[in-house]
């Protein structure tokens, strides 16, 4: 016995019935199947690696079902080797479970770069030039010349140096440079209250240099302000002198004390 007549009525029937079907398995495979076994709709937002060692970070992402690969590797001065400083997809995107983010390192030993000259030269054409090479500039100390801030020597770990030795980046290195004769005398000026590092850009702008620095509390990520310094304003210095800072952050109590004893003297002048 047939299921459906050799009838019109029968072949539309049947028709319908396997398109019927065709539909719902295309909507069971799509709808049910392909999201089973690829976890439609399930991610996972990639944390931010940025600052994070290398150790800890694999750890890290074995905990939220994440791979990583290392692509790159670039160096900074200002974290430790083997720190992340790149990652892609970035932190915050939307991945799959099981993705593979990949990452760049900080080098575990600095590139070098060869010494640029700087003998010769103007010191604040010397700074300009270490800070293009990824160098840091030292220790400046003044020697008899007529020639006043010429660079006549540079030493890194109290080692002379040339022009075109190799050292490292992040590398610090002391100038020697001419006083102009008889070192002249001048004023050590008022540095109180002044953020650091325009303190030093100050003291530096007058031939001078930053000595000790004491820290007076916690300043990890914070503001650093000057409330003493050692000479005091007034008082006289040579070319070159160290001036001593005692610095705080901008939240500790200290530097809130400062201020209020700073408004309380306006008012007594006043």
């Amino acid at each position: 016995m047939k299921l459906f007549p050799d009838t019109l009525k029968g072949l539309l029937l049947h028709s319908f019935i396997v398109i019927l079907l065709a539909v719902c398995g295309t909507l069971v495979f799509f709808y049910v199947y392909l999201p089973y076994t690829t976890n439609h709709g399930e991610t996972i937002t990639v944390p931010n690696l940025y600052g994070m060692k290398l150790g800890e970070m694999e750890d890290f992402l074995n905990k939220r079902d994440l791979r990583y690969e290392i692509n790159d590797s670039t160096y900074s001065d200002e974290y430790e080797p083997l720190t992340i400083l790149k990652q892609y997809p970035k932190a915050g995107s939307k991945v799959k479970q099981n993705r593979k983010v990949f990452i760049s390192v900080n080098r575990v030993t600095p590139p070098t770069v060869p010494m640029p000259k700087l003998l010769d030269r103007s010191l604040r054409n010397a700074e300009a030039v270490l800070k293009s090479n990824e160098l840091k500039l030292g220790t400046i100390t003044y020697i008899p010349s007529q020639f006043l801030n010429l660079v006549l020597e540079m030493k890194i770990n109290d080692e002379p140096l040339n022009e075109g030795d190799l050292v490292s980046k992040g590398s610090v290195i002391d100038l020697f440079v001419g006083s102009g004769g008889d070192s002249p005398v001048r004023d050590v000026p008022d540095l109180i209250g002044l953020p650091l590092d325009e303190a030093e850009t100050y003291l530096r702008g007058r031939d001078l240099q930053i000595g000790i620095i004491e820290v007076l509390s916690d300043t990890t990520g914070e503001d650093v302000f000057v409330i003493r310094q050692n000479p005091a304003e007034g008082k006289q210095a040579r070319l070159g002198d160290l001036i001593d800072l005692w610095i705080v952050s901008e939240t500790d109590s200290l530097y809130q004390q400062f201020l209020t004893a700073g408004e309380e003297t306006e008012e007594e002048t006043e």
